[in-house]
């Protein structure tokens, strides 16, 4: 005959919340386990004369709550297969936020049976002593392993587990990355226990400043809220707000794009980010990654509307590829250096060709955007071919082919100049890459010296009240010399 355990919920409060099944089980139960003395219907098991065990002595015995639980579990399943049936008594309804049920319900084999009867819940006493209905839409959060991406300002939250001030500071810190630092929280505590009950609402930034408030009957409390100092820092918004602008009583203009009408926008973002990254610009960086961002959302929402794809699927598909494309980080491959990585890049990207069946790449040159700005084809052209060999074996023979381009253009006709001059560009982009250089970036650099240098030169001669139309060289020359020893542009 399968042993027993039965597990029960003592409820949120004293023992008027205790069912009568469960009362008379308690009565007649010769193997009684709680998993605290904490609690409010233990002095009325006293009062009783019903005997018991109790696992408090487990939490002096481990410093993590999640070992208690493991050992409990571990005991209670032990004492079953020695043949007894047994109680294990928890606060409030066994499914709600107690981990050592879930370590019973996932450990017990098929010779032990597991039966539930549950109390009122904590979070009975949650919506009677809040007054919310769950119906509106609620959250039942645990502080100790709280993330960003578990809230949501659209639901009311109850954020259980909140057991210290260490635990408390934690959750500050995450709900902070969300909701303004004066937002209106509540730290509740003894819900259920009618006399002991208590709400204290603090401004969030103080919440973890009342350490006298947390123990383990101790949660914390969040309205749902509308508010757009909120919800802004959520994507739902983001998606919920494009989808407003493409209504048909949205924004005229947004509504009469098309991919290829703002395909060249994506472009002039990308472009505008560059330069904040270009020069360190983090604060204008941010706005440009959401400028760069929008272009991403207005197409995913075109496709969306076009019964094609959403910007959820875009996101998924970027998930998958980046988990499979990394089995250094996700499997069990080994990388240490960034080229290891890129090794198992190129190896994963032409396993999902042949599995999609495409046909291999006829040339190596293959898979570079037509759309790409010259200089970084080049780059890529150069490092495609140089992956099979296709290279200089020393940079000297760089410097002596950009030599001979020099040369060739001193003697070309007009009519070939423009080709000598691209074999030269060509030419010193393989000098960049052999230097490890970005060219891209390089020029770009050298565009703004020169950008601030002759800048410096029209400001002196606007105060040397000169048109510099009619400046000589000399005089511009000599500017520019001394903005170089000032440090414009460096």
């Amino acid at each position: 005959m399968k042993a027993k355990i039965t597990i029960v919920g003592l409820g949120a409060g004293n023992e008027d919340q205790l069912s009568l099944g469960i009362y008379k089980k308690l009565k007649n139960s010769k193997h009684i386990y709680l998993r605290t003395k904490v609690h409010p219907v233990v002095s009325f098991l006293d009062e009783e004369g019903i005997q018991y065990q109790t696992f408090d002595e487990l939490y002096d015995q481990h410093s993590e709550y999640d070992h208690v639980y493991q050992e409990i579990a571990r005991i209670l399943l032990g004492e079953a297969k020695k043949g007894n049936d047994l109680i294990y008594g928890v606060p409030g309804h066994p499914m709600v936020a107690e981990k050592s049920v879930q370590y019973l319900l996932e450990q017990h084999d098929s010779n032990i049976e597991i039966e539930l009867l549950g109390g009122e819940s904590f979070l009975d006493a949650v919506f009677s002593s809040l007054k919310i209905d769950p119906i509106e839409g609620f959250l039942f959060l645990n502080g100790e392993t709280l993330k960003r991406d578990d809230i949501q300002p659209s639901k009311h939250m109850i954020i259980g587990q909140v057991y210290d001030q260490w635990i408390a500071s934690d959750v500050k810190l995450t709900l902070m990355e969300i909701y303004p630092d004066d937002w209106p929280v509540i730290i509740a505590s003894n819900l259920g226990m009618k006399g002991k009950e208590r709400l204290k609402e603090v401004p969030l930034y103080e919440l973890d400043r009342n350490p006298n408030e947390f123990h383990h009957l101790s949660s914390i409390f969040i309205r749902k809220t509308d508010s757009p100092d909120v919800h802004h820092s959520q994507f739902s918004k983001l998606v919920e707000i494009i989808n407003q602008l493409r209504m048909p009583n949205g924004c005229p203009w947004d509504r009469a794009q098309t991919h290829q009408s703002i395909r060249k926008n994506l472009l002039e973002e990308t472009y505008e980010l560059l330069e904040t990254i270009d020069q360190l610009d983090i604060e204008h960086m941010q706005e440009e990654l959401g400028d760069v961002l929008l272009q991403v959302m207005l197409h995913s929402q075109m496709a969306s509307e076009e019964g094609y794809f959403h910007i959820y699927d875009v996101i998924k598909q970027l998930n998958d590829k980046l988990v499979r494309r990394h089995p250094h980080v996700f499997g069990n491959e080994n990388a240490e250096r960034a080229e290891e990585a890129l090794v198992h890049w190129e190896k994963m990207k032409e396993k999902e060709r042949e599995e999609k069946g495409i046909e291999k790449i006829r040339s190596v040159l293959d898979g570079i955007p037509k759309d790409l700005p010259e200089i970084l084809k080049a780059y890529k052209l150069q490092s495609k071919a140089a992956k099979v060999g296709f290279d200089w074996s020393d940079i000297r023979d760089v410097y002596q082919k950009i030599d001979e381009e020099i040369e060739e253009i001193r003697h070309a006709d007009q009519a070939d100049l423009q080709a000598e001059v691209g074999d030269l560009l060509f030419a010193v982009i393989n000098l960049s890459r052999f230097l490890k250089v970005d060219p891209e970036a390089a020029l770009a650099m050298t565009n703004r010296k020169f950008i601030k240098r002759f800048q410096y030169i029209e400001k002196q001669l606007k105060e040397k009240q000169m048109d510099i139309y009619e400046a000589s060289l000399d005089v511009m020359d000599q500017l520019w010399n001394e903005a170089k020893t000032l440090g414009k542009g460096d």
